[in-house]
């Protein structure tokens, strides 16, 4: 059998691109799979974010025609490889030569759907210019949903890629891409295709549908969630069609990149430390504390958050528990950005309360490397949690997670309180700040008997979350879909 060749069609990617935790996922699981012996490509829309960048990215193709309903559209191809795998950036100023990649602070783009629509028509259109037939396109999020579905419905298209599969990856189900039903001719999809059954949805449309629909297979970032988004309560409208759609869901964990976040080697951390030699954390704890000004009493355990402050992170749990984590003695420590009414709290709690809390409204990224490093515990009160990174940051830097058992919480971290024997974190259920305190005051119980935490830190750091073990799993849902009929 042939070796297998994948195409990744994603809206971000890092180095190049970023919004989000797609980006990460995106700049990292094509590597890995490129040294497990995959030939991999990935196609990204060519934004002004890229191009200021300055990558050694070369015009490759002139003059790509794309067909949009009666307009046909055309788009140039640039190329370069970047860790072994190649990348190509479909270049369309018109759409894609903005500041943002979605949208600015007035919101989304208006002009999203037809942005994307076309995006999704110039990867096939790429693809047959250069004469790839993949195994799999591997499509991730409603930005690339309409892959499947030109794939599917337009003949030309099945004609150029007859064995090719679809594997569609839902990051965040919350993310859809709705839009008026007056898009669909812009973006060259027949009105017959505006019907609960098709690309309908509530009165509008739903690109992420169409992936749902069209994929030959459909996979979720963790096992847990791809049970989850089959219920009233995560499927976001979707339920029904997902659970039609039940055999054919997988569940792969999204990986963690050990280069950049290991202890042992992170060049933002003051001290270096693994599971055998755990006494140098505290001056990375040190260096934390007096950085933001707070008491240096070492002995009290600081928890951390690093975070998008939005509802989806249980920020109001949070944030409703703080009096009873300065009660149990915790000093928190909050790095994040999002709902303006959250970060005005944070902000005024930390003046009032400078020795219990400590706020950095922004993303900074050496400062997120401190704080997995320097705090004893990390707080995710998730409402929901596709899969989560931090938490697997955190595992890595003998930072105990108390996390709500959801997604890739539930499938990453081990709890203690009901696994002694192998547990590496502390869990907690009903979305209530009462049921939040419990776990923390039971991490806290914990924390004072030094020699079990220890014990605990040490399991948590031998914790394996590696691109590796995930690619592995991507391998084998790869070739069972190419012999899938």
């Amino acid at each position: 059998m042939k070796s297998l060749e994948v195409i990744f069609a994603a809206s971000e990617a890092a180095p190049f691109s970023k919004t989000g935790g797609l980006a990460d996922v995106m700049g990292s699981l094509p590597e890995a799979l490129s040294s497990a012996g995959v030939k991999v490509g990935v196609f990204l829309p060519y934004y002004r974010q890229s191009r200021q960048a300055k990558f050694n990215v070369k015009l490759l193709l002139k003059k790509v025609k794309v067909t949009l309903g009666l307009r046909d559209i055309y788009f140039s191809l640039y190329h370069c490889v970047w860790e072994g795998v190649n990348f190509y950036f479909i270049n369309k100023k018109e759409y894609f030569d903005r500041e943002h990649l979605y949208g600015g602070s007035l919101g989304d783009y208006s002009d999203n759907a037809l942005r994307f629509a076309f995006f999704s028509q110039a990867v096939l259109s790429s693809l047959k210019a250069l004469e790839i037939s993949p195994d799999v396109i591997h499509c991730n999020e409603w930005q690339t949903a309409l892959v499947p579905f030109y794939l599917k419905n337009v003949p030309s298209q099945r004609k150029n890629f007859p064995k090719t599969k679809v594997l569609f990856t839902i990051h965040n189900l919350a993310y859809q891409g709705i839009f008026s039903s007056k898009a669909l001719y812009g973006v060259g999809i027949q009105q017959s295709f505006y019907t609960p059954d098709k690309l309908e949805f509530y009165g509008q449309i739903s690109f992420i549908k169409a992936g749902i629909l069209y994929s030959d297979v459909l996979n979720t970032v963790s096992k847990t969630y791809s049970r989850e988004i089959l219920t009233r309560e995560s499927g976001f409208g979707l339920e029904g069609l997902l659970q039609s759609r039940s055999s054919d869901i997988y569940g792969i964990i999204n990986g963690v990149d050990y280069s950049k976040w290991n202890p042992e080697t992170d060049k933002f951390i003051k001290a270096h430390y693994n599971s055998k030699n755990l006494a140098k954390k505290a001056e990375c704890k040190k260096e934390l504390l007096a950085r933001f000004k707070m008491d240096l009493d070492t002995g009290r355990p600081l928890c951390g958050i690093i975070s998008r402050l939005a509802e989806q992170k249980g920020i109001d749990i949070l944030i409703k528990s703080f009096s009873g984590l300065k009660d149990l003695g915790c000093s928190l420590i909050v790095l994040g950005k999002g709902e303006e009414r959250y970060e005005r709290v944070f902000k005024s709690l930390s003046q009032q309360y400078p020795r219990n809390i400590a706020t950095h409204i922004g993303f900074d990224e050496p400062l997120a490397h401190k704080i997995e490093a320097g705090c004893d515990m990390y707080f995710m009160p998730s409402r929901y949690e596709p899969c989560g990174l931090n938490q697997m940051y955190s595992l890595r830097y003998g930072t105990i997670p108390v996390v709500r058992s959801v997604g890739g919480l539930e499938d990453t971290v081990v709890d203690y309180q009901q696994h002694p024997a192998r547990g590496n974190g502390f869990k907690f259920r009903n979305l209530d700040s009462y049921s939040f305190l419990k776990a923390v005051s039971s991490a806290r119980g914990v924390y004072e008997d030094k020699k079990t935490w220890k014990r605990i830190m040490a399991r948590a750091m031998k914790a394996d979350f590696s691109w590796n073990n995930s690619a592995l799993e991507y391998i084998k849902l790869y070739k069972k879909m190419r012999v899938k009929k």
